[in-house]
């Protein structure tokens, strides 16, 4: 059943006023957008998820700049249902290394299915995550159930989504480097961290420098003509 318009009014009615608006400021990258796009590419097709870490410290000024960074993406009406959560601190690290690794170990024994074992047999990932020490920054990312005032949050996976999207190329732009670590279930976090219940773990990302001994598997990305569509169905 369609709403009138009358209807739609009625609903409206009482509503806080719409925000003041502010001139919009357009970003000039310098060339023409065609250029500007691939040379971004060009820069995040170097992104590499890593799992060998150095231990040269990062400066926590680089890390408050790629989480301001995350913090700029989008969100369902604008309440930016997430957290991050950084440490540095050895021991903290270590208390959430040996809660992972031990959800790691249920996971690889008994979670995971056959064709998910399967499927992580060529990257060579198992149970042990040294990197949760080593490296020199963890950014624990939290998403909210709900304001820190209580309010309601929409579409927050997505918009907590969007805002790790962000970050991760904020992390790479810096020369740093990640990785998306999801034990599960990471209801430990909220325990260690000692975060509210309407924080809710959404991702761990170790971030530094890699190791000098750093490799990783030679994967291949999607060409185009497989990730992209341009009008369907006409």
């Amino acid at each position: 059943m369609s709403v009138s318009d009358a209807e739609l009014a009625a609903r409206m009615e009482g509503l806080p006023p719409e925000l003041p608006h502010v001139p919009h400021r357009p970003f000039d990258p310098g060339v023409d957008s065609t250029d500007a796009a691939r040379r971004f590419f060009e820069v995040m097709d170097q992104r590499r998820t890593v799992r060998e870490f150095s231990p040269e410290p990062v400066p926590r000024e680089t890390i408050e700049w790629v989480v301001r960074a995350g913090g700029t993406a989008p969100s369902g009406a604008h309440k930016q249902p997430w957290r991050f959560v950084c440490v540095s601190n050895p021991a903290l690290k270590k208390k959430i290394r040996i809660a992972a690794e031990e959800e790691e170990r249920e996971f690889y024994a008994r979670r995971a299915s056959r064709e998910w074992l399967e499927d992580l047999a060529p990257l060579g990932t198992d149970s042990n995550k040294p990197f949760l020490e080593i490296a020199p920054w963890l950014i624990i990312v939290f998403q909210m159930v709900k304001t820190d005032d209580g309010g309601l949050v929409y579409y927050r996976q997505e918009s907590v989504g969007i805002a790790v999207g962000m970050l991760l190329a904020a992390a790479h732009h810096a020369g740093l480097v990640t990785l998306t670590h999801t034990p599960s279930p990471m209801n430990f976090l909220q325990k260690v961290l000692g975060r509210p219940d309407y924080e809710r773990a959404f991702v761990v990302i170790p971030v530094g420098y890699p190791a000098q001994s750093c490799t990783v598997p030679d994967l291949h990305r999607k060409p185009l003509d497989e990730i992209m569509v341009v009008d369907p169905g006409e």
